[in-house]
């Protein structure tokens, strides 16, 4: 039997109900595979933020990770802590740390990689490859204009 689905009434052309529930059902399902790490919550996107971008600043990461600097701080002095990131002092800069992922950090990442992508398999059978590209390109361009400053 097929369950039945509820009409979105006033929200039919609403993003963010949409949005908000696959981020929460995305977001309970990568607590229970990244529970075993006993990693922070936002870990991995840290981590990987950092692996693709050496050497951005802190501020840059946090708000590409969608969460405030306080919040990146703590998860980052995890990450130290535990021997997966490393503060580098800044050559260009004296006064600035790069964040750098240490080998077990490389690893670590990986193997989180390979969870998630578990979790997002069902999200990729049913988009197929094209599609699949299309929805990241289209988030993308949506999150570019509300990152957009007002006029």
């Amino acid at each position: 039997m097929k369950e039945s689905t509820l009409d979105w009434g006033p929200l039919a052309e609403s993003v963010g109900p949409r949005l908000r529930l696959l981020r929460n059902i995305l977001h309970a399902r990568s607590l229970a595979v990244s529970e075993p790490f006993g990693l922070p919550t936002g870990s991995l996107t840290i981590m990987c933020l950092i692996a693709a971008n050496p050497g951005n600043s802190q501020k840059q990461l946090a708000d590409w990770a969608g969460i405030t600097s306080p919040g990146l701080v703590g998860v980052v002095d995890e990450l130290e802590r535990r021997g997966l990131v490393a503060r580098v002092r800044s050559l260009t800069d004296r006064r600035r740390n790069s964040l750098v992922l240490s080998e077990e950090g490389e690893r670590t990442m990986q193997a989180l990689l390979a969870e998630v992508s578990l979790i997002e398999a069902p999200i990729r059978d049913a988009l197929g490859p094209a599609d699949m590209r299309r929805l990241i390109d289209l988030i993308d361009r949506a999150l570019q204009s509300m990152q957009q400053p007002k006029a």
